[in-house]
């Protein structure tokens, strides 16, 4: 089940020059499943990173911050990376020095097939957590992926990265920049275990445009901050999150070597729309969905505070069953801005809205509210929150939805 989520068709998304998917089936955890997949990036792409901020990060997540690392200072003897190494059914995380192991000897045998360094690859790992990763099955599986390899295969690569999604997560653009035509495309995965900070959530972006590799840093960061760190289903920060963007450097334009100049503004915004598309569609896509939520908080001192207020709302199990039922119980949502943690908060200046329905003025019920206005929009697939805090002049929105009967059970009969 998901929320007004429907698979892109394959000939709607464009292949980025410089970039090709190989996809097969591993064994991993299952058989007949596509579980293993191949990115090869073409010589002198860029690429920056965002991982999880779970301390409990998995193997691949610190092999994978370790080898950006030196390819971003230039310790690589100027090679860049060349290759993502992706599988599902196991997320190779409370593994200790033997998940650290097993995930650089998939390294390894990707960059001997590859005839590169092994600095020059970067492991992904979704899945079962505190299991020892098959890394002889990755291995065997390679031959079959790297001869699959090809620019058009985004779909079955977002679905090759799917763990309990039920909807493959994959968009597509074009914008011109200096005259020249760039493509972005990306896919992401994820459905339960979503709380970013920078969510078990995947992200893989590229784009032909031609973006410094320290550049590209700088962008990732953006990009996740007002995307895939804007989005919640449950609350659990995963082990695993990562969000890679590249840049292959083949489109026929001026470098970009600024975000603020007209270029750099031009190509931001279209890849901040299209990861926005991708991590909404990971909430949804949630588990056991049923509503797509918009949290939106106005009035804030600052963007941190309309954050925290936000996701005090979107992190409540209260709201999220009452949104499920349908049930306009919405003294909870001013519960849970009452302890977001804001110690000087003034009740009396608080209004919320559903939609448009004023809910509740200056901290109270609106004389004019009426209870029918309130379940019309809670029977919405599609809700819009706004609070108004009335501190200052921030806001902030967050993404979420609602938890129903079917999350629990997902995640009871997760591992079966």
């Amino acid at each position: 089940m998901s929320v007004n989520l429907v698979a892109t068709p394959a000939a709607d998304l464009y292949p980025v020059p410089g970039v090709r998917w190989g996809i097969t089936e591993a064994g991993i955890r299952k058989a007949n499943r596509k579980d293993l997949a191949v990115l090869l990036l073409d010589e002198g792409a860029s690429v920056g990173a965002v991982f999880t901020q779970n301390r409990f990060c998995a193997a691949p997540v610190q092999i994978c911050q370790k080898h950006l690392a030196k390819a971003v200072a230039g310790d690589l003897a100027g090679e860049g990376i060349r290759a993502l190494l992706i599988n599902t059914g196991n997320a190779n995380a409370g593994t200790g020095e033997n998940g650290l192991m097993r995930a650089e000897a998939s390294c390894i045998a990707l960059a001997r097939a590859l005839n590169v360094s092994v600095g020059r690859i970067l492991p992904f790992s979704t899945g079962v957590i505190m299991e020892p990763l098959p890394h002889e099955r990755i291995a065997a599986g390679l031959p079959g992926a790297l001869a699959d390899a090809r620019e058009d295969n985004w779909a079955n690569a977002a679905e090759a990265i799917m763990t309990t999604d039920t909807v493959a997560k994959a968009f597509s653009t074009r914008i011109t920049l200096g005259g020249a035509a760039v493509t972005i495309t990306g896919i992401s995965k994820g459905a339960g275990m979503i709380r970013p900070n920078m969510a078990t959530m995947l992200g893989f972006m590229a784009t032909d445009a031609c973006v410094s590799q320290s550049l590209m840093v700088q962008l990732a960061r953006e990009l996740a901050e007002g995307s895939f760190n804007r989005i919640t289903v449950d609350g659990d920060t995963s082990t695993n999150d990562s969000f890679v963007v590249m840049a292959t450097n083949r489109a026929k334009h001026p470098p970009v070597t600024s975000l603020d100049s007209p270029d750099g503004r031009t190509l931001r915004a279209a890849m901040m729309a299209l990861a926005q598309k991708l991590a909404q569609a990971i909430v949804r896509d949630g588990e056991g969905a049923t509503k797509f939520i918009t949290i939106r908080v106005d009035g804030g001192k600052t963007g941190e505070e309309c954050r925290q207020v936000a996701y005090a709302i979107a992190h409540s199990p209260l709201v999220k069953t009452a949104f499920f039922a349908s049930d306009p119980n919405l003294g909870r949502i001013l519960a849970a801005v009452g302890y977001a943690g804001i110690d000087d908060l003034d009740q009396t200046q608080i209004d919320l809205y559903l939609d448009d329905v004023l809910v509740a003025k200056n901290g109270g019920r609106y004389v004019d509210y009426i209870e029918a206005d309130g379940q019309r929009i809670m029977k919405q697939s599609e809700i819009n929150v706004r609070v108004v805090l009335g501190r200052g002049p921030a806001a902030d929105t967050v993404w979420t939805c609602d938890l129903s009967y079917d999350y629990v059970k997902i995640n009871a009969d997760y591992r079966s």
